[in-house]
């Protein structure tokens, strides 16, 4: 599959030229906002839409029986597309994937205006400020869990001391003419059933039900084997695990989270997750979602040293970013100056004789980029605050342990006490 450093995805195909009524070779390419089919031997672009203008998008045959695949554009304009490699079912699931979720984004049919960056700056710094004490505060709580791990490690030495002790009265308090110590079978039973309660107790302290909640759940076009597969499906991301699902939500592959060796990161919407193995194939998933870049930032937080960006990222990032009125929107012939203004003030205002009114309402308090930084940082406050949740819940289990761990050994304390007095 070709790349196309300015596009998220790039496939060669053909373009049928009504007007000539001939194919022309290319690549089809979609980003964020835009559908464009380049020719080869013209470098020219042949077809150009936006996502928000495609009416349907179908697989059919020419009459040639040739398989192709049709977008159909606002006044019934309809593109024709043959020839797609690796297969048309993959376009076909990706471009079907990212105007599905253009039209069911919150920001679609909103009109754009110059940011305004100090209301957004400032939302941006609170949560900034916020994010940080989480992050202290989760440093507090691990320093304590490992202090109640301590803790649970001595209670174990000294409910094992105890059964010495426990054994070295039995043997005091049997007749000398006795051989063996008193009632073996019994120290046995309650052996066994101390190393039961001992198991439960650690299984307790050790399982947390919070490991399994879910921080963030995304549509996303699944495929095992590179991308020749695409299919729809989604990506479940939880505090211990990374769930893949069907459309059906069936599991496809789950990956714990000391599993995953490798996440590379190919653009702001595509990632493949990587389990290594020795002596047989590793396990490897590419993903493809239109809603990446909020994963992400749960994906950052929990896999700090395994996230990889490649230098398909970097040339993705370092393109212009992807706006109606920018190098997509110029690409237009026809009715450029009608996409790039969308605003509600009349055409026949003159320059500088807006209203303040007017210009206050040109003007968001929190940009499109600063909303975006926002709900990347309001996701990671998401994953800092539902692990906090899990470690207090695995406190609670170890404090539950501790408690019935103390109260055995005071119990068993009493009653070697009494033992011993016994014998003196």
């Amino acid at each position: 599959m070709s790349r196309d450093i300015s596009s998220i995805h790039s496939w060669p195909g053909s373009y049928y030229i009504s007007h000539d009524k001939r194919w022309e070779n290319g690549a089809l390419s979609i980003t964020k906002t835009m559908v464009r089919f380049t020719s080869d031997q013209t470098k020219e672009r042949l077809a150009s839409f936006r996502l928000s203008n495609i009416m349907q998008i179908k697989m059919e045959s020419s009459s040639f029986i040739f398989s192709t695949l049709t977008v159909l554009e606002n006044g019934n304009v309809k593109h024709w597309f043959g020839s797609l490699k690796p297969n048309r079912v993959v376009v076909y699931n990706v471009l079907e994937h990212f105007w599905r979720e253009r039209l069911l984004s919150p920001s679609y049919g909103t009109k754009g205006a110059e940011p305004q960056e100090t209301k957004g700056r400032e939302l941006i710094h609170l949560v900034a400020g916020a994010q940080r004490r989480l992050e202290d505060t989760g440093t507090v709580l691990h320093h304590q869990g490992e202090q109640f791990d301590n803790m649970m490690q001595g209670l174990g030495r000294i409910e094992s001391d105890l059964g010495i002790a426990d054994k070295c009265l039995s043997q005091l308090e049997s007749p000398s003419w006795w051989p063996f110590p008193k009632a073996p079978w019994k120290t046995q039973k309650e052996a066994k059933a101390e190393d039961a309660a001992r198991a439960a107790a650690t299984a307790a302290a050790g399982s947390g039900s919070g490991k399994n909640k879910v921080i963030a759940s995304i549509p996303a076009l699944v495929s095992s084997g590179g991308e020749t597969n695409l299919k729809p499906g989604c990506l479940v991301v939880m505090l211990s695990s990374l769930e893949l699902r069907d459309t059906d939500c069936q599991l496809l592959h789950r990956f714990e989270r000391k599993e995953v060796d490798e996440i590379r990161v190919h653009n702001p919407y595509e990632i493949s997750v990587r389990q290594r193995f020795i002596g047989k194939p590793d396990v490897a998933y590419r993903l493809l979602s239109a809603k990446m870049p909020e994963a992400l930032a749960v994906l950052e937080m929990q896999y700090k040293q395994k996230v990889e960006y490649t230098s398909e990222f970097t040339a993705f990032r370092s393109t212009p970013a992807a706006s109606p009125c920018g190098a997509e929107g110029s690409i237009w012939t026809e009715g450029l100056q009608q996409g790039c203004q969308e605003t509600e003030v009349p055409m026949e205002v003159p320059a500088g004789e807006l209203s303040q009114l007017q210009v206050h309402v040109l003007q968001p308090a929190v940009s499109q980029a600063e909303a975006q930084e926002l709900r990347q940082m309001l996701m990671q406050l998401k994953t800092l605050a539902l692990e906090a949740e899990t470690e207090l819940e695995r406190h609670d289990d170890m404090l539950a342990a501790v408690d019935g761990s103390t109260d055995r050994a005071i119990l068993t304390m009493d009653k070697q006490t009494c033992r011993m007095k016994k014998l003196l």
